[in-house]
């Protein structure tokens, strides 16, 4: 049977009514980019992390901003450069010259949302220092552990085609992130209307929080109920495991890519307002959580075939679960 669709007071019909808030708010300042949205709240509701990559000026950091901003909670934004430190992002302990004892001044990542901007142009040494707070919600510093709030989410941006002067992200970070995507050139008629609506200013200036922390929390709780059945638990680990096997691919998805998966599948199941997960919902997704994670052979990339176009053979080969939705 499916799970219960209650967690306190609230249902998945509230889920759905604060998410189409989400949208209608986001999307006042990212003209015509729905889907795009869609996958960043499905990202924020399956406590995910999200990576958006794309060129200059498509609004990458206009996106991220808008999402935090429609949260009425802490946000903290930090710009990557190759000077940061790793305690501008986890923080430091500072000796009190009055008290005589060491105080911890939190770092940038204390925020229930964290905007990393141009996250590749960072050392390989600060990146690394996001690694522990994505994955266990906390950062230890000194041998002291410190826990994140909750909700915690970081949105981070870079740019795939300017490579001086940047440092690809480690495969042990770009797994920890949910979701990739990319935000793609607006329609003709989303750029003139772009003009029209943020010539002076950018949406942003006006956009009023749809929700806090408090009740984001309590949401989230609904999405981890959503049910998942046995036959769809089978198809998303077949579906990782093709990865694995491809001669297309010398580094598959990790376990973690399937839980990513199965977790970014309930969240989008529930801003559809069901309690269960359909194998639709995993091929929707396939591509935008596991491509990121999966490196090609050299000759897959002599033919010109990208990670995306391997995600999406392996999911039209891989057979379909049969069976009754939410059973």
């Amino acid at each position: 049977m499916p799970g219960a669709a209650t967690s306190g007071e609230l249902n998945l019909a509230d889920l759905t009514e604060v998410a189409d808030r989400l949208q209608t708010a986001i999307g006042g300042v990212v003209e015509g980019k729905s889907e795009v949205i869609e996958l960043a709240l499905a990202t924020l509701f399956a406590e995910g992390h999200l990576l958006i990559e794309d060129v200059p000026g498509v609004g990458k950091t206009l996106l991220a901003k808008a999402m935090a901003r429609a949260i009425d909670c802490s946000v903290r934004r930090i710009q990557f450069t190759p000077d940061l430190m790793p305690s501008d992002v986890t923080g430091v302990s500072v000796f009190n010259q009055e008290s005589r004892e060491f105080e911890f001044k939190p770092g940038g990542v204390f925020a229930n949302v964290v905007v990393g901007d141009e996250i590749n142009r960072a050392s390989p040494k600060t990146q690394s220092a996001l690694l522990e707070c994505m994955e266990e919600r906390q950062v230890t510093v000194d041998g002291t552990t410190y826990p994140l709030d909750t909700p915690f989410m970081v949105v981070a941006t870079q740019n795939p085609i300017e490579m001086e002067g940047t440092y690809p992200l480690p495969e042990a970070q770009r797994d920890r992130f949910m979701i990739r995507l990319s935000m793609g050139y607006p329609a003709t008629s989303s750029e003139i209307d772009m003009i029209d609506t943020h010539g002076a200013y950018t949406g942003l200036d006006t956009l009023e929080p749809v929700t806090d922390a408090a009740h984001m929390r309590k949401l989230v709780g609904l999405v981890r109920d959503v049910y998942v059945s046995e036959a769809v638990k089978n198809y998303s680990v077949a579906l990782t495991a093709a990865t694995r096997t491809s001669s297309e691919l010398r580094l598959g998805a990790s376990p973690r890519a399937t839980l990513h998966l199965v977790r970014a599948a309930k969240a989008w199941a529930a801003l559809d307002g069901r309690d269960y997960v359909l194998p639709d919902d995993l091929q929707a997704l396939a591509v935008p959580v596991l491509a990121h994670r999966l490196l090609p052979t050299a000759e897959a990339q002599i033919g010109r075939r990208d990670t995306a176009g391997v995600v999406t053979s392996i999911v039209q080969q891989t057979p379909v679960p049969e069976g009754q939705p939410g059973t």
